[in-house]
């Protein structure tokens, strides 16, 4: 499992991060406080506080590809 923090602050930010994870097969969390949502799942991501920073949880280990297509989201 691999986990690393996100940053989605904007609606446009949000569609694009949920584009690209779809694209994935991986199975994905993500977690803000003691909430969690799937992170392919457009609705629930905006169920979330985005004001904060929050977790993706990536259950594979071997995820690079991905992780390398969310740069742009992680702080």
């Amino acid at each position: 499992m691999k986990s690393v923090m996100l940053k989605l602050t904007q609606a446009e930010e949000v569609k694009e991060f949920v584009n690209t994870v779809n694209r994935y097969q991986y199975e994905m969390d993500l977690r803000a406080g003691r909430h969690v949502v799937d992170a392919k799942s457009i609705l629930g991501i905006f169920s979330l506080d985005l004001s904060k920073p929050i977790s993706l949880e990536i259950y594979a280990d071997n995820c690079e590809d991905l992780l390398t297509d969310i740069k742009r989201f992680t702080i």
